[in-house]
């Protein structure tokens, strides 16, 4: 069946999940104050510039995660995803996902944001299938490391393609919705790559290509 592939954060959310997390451990205390804030906004930045350095990011990201014990970090994510993931989670994101399920494809979400953060939003979501970051585990506690390779710009593609290889798929009749031009590498694979809400990048370089361009954030579910 075709595969409908989506961008979590600032695509079917309204704000990036991943720079709020880190926002959110600053308000109740659990980090650095202003040095990791300043470090997140920074790190925030290159993202949407499109320079960021995936591995130094990922240090610093999941740097918490092995600091503090496994039920503390639970509880705090339950409490953050009631408090500051509901509310972003877009009404057009949700009738978007739902045509696609009538429609009999099989959902996917593929994000650089780490799989601790995100498990919880897919489930939220309805969909099933989730390619994310994944954070080293062992005996219990999270390492501060990464388990394979991040799911970033061309290592979405590499996920991806594990992915397909393990389910049986292929990428015939595929859509892929992202508002990042951190994720050129893999709207280029499918075959029908979609903006949403793009950055400039994004939107500039798929208006010169014909790709569709769409707001969720406007309730626009079709493309423009």
């Amino acid at each position: 069946m075709p595969l409908a592939i989506f961008d979590l954060d600032n695509t079917l959310l309204d704000g990036d999940s991943d720079y709020l997390w880190g926002a959110y451990l600053v308000e109740i205390g659990v980090v650095d104050g202003a040095a990791y804030e300043a470090a997140n906004e920074g790190f925030y930045a290159d993202y949407r510039a499109g320079c960021l350095d995936i591995d130094a990011f990922l240090r610093f990201a999941l740097r918490p995660l092995a600091e503090h014990e496994v039920q503390d970090l639970n509880r705090w994510r339950t409490e953050f995803i009631a408090l500051r993931i509901e509310p972003i989670i877009l009404d057009a994101a949700r009738a978007l996902i739902a045509r696609h399920r009538a429609a009999g494809d099989r959902l996917l979400i593929i994000t650089a944001t780490n799989a601790f953060v995100t498990t919880p939003i897919a489930e939220r979501l309805g969909i099933e299938h989730l390619i994310a970051t994944e954070p080293e585990l062992v005996a219990g506690r999270y390492t501060g490391a990464v388990t394979g390779i991040p799911a970033f710009q061309h290592g979405k593609v590499e996920r991806l393609g594990h992915w397909l290889r393990e389910h049986g798929e292929t990428l015939a009749g595929s859509h892929f919705y992202t508002d990042s031009i951190n994720d050129l590498p893999l709207l280029e694979r499918v075959e029908h790559p979609a903006a949403v809400d793009p950055d400039p990048s994004l939107e500039a370089l798929a208006r010169e290509r014909g790709w569709p361009v769409l707001s969720l954030r406007s309730g626009e579910t079709q493309a423009s």
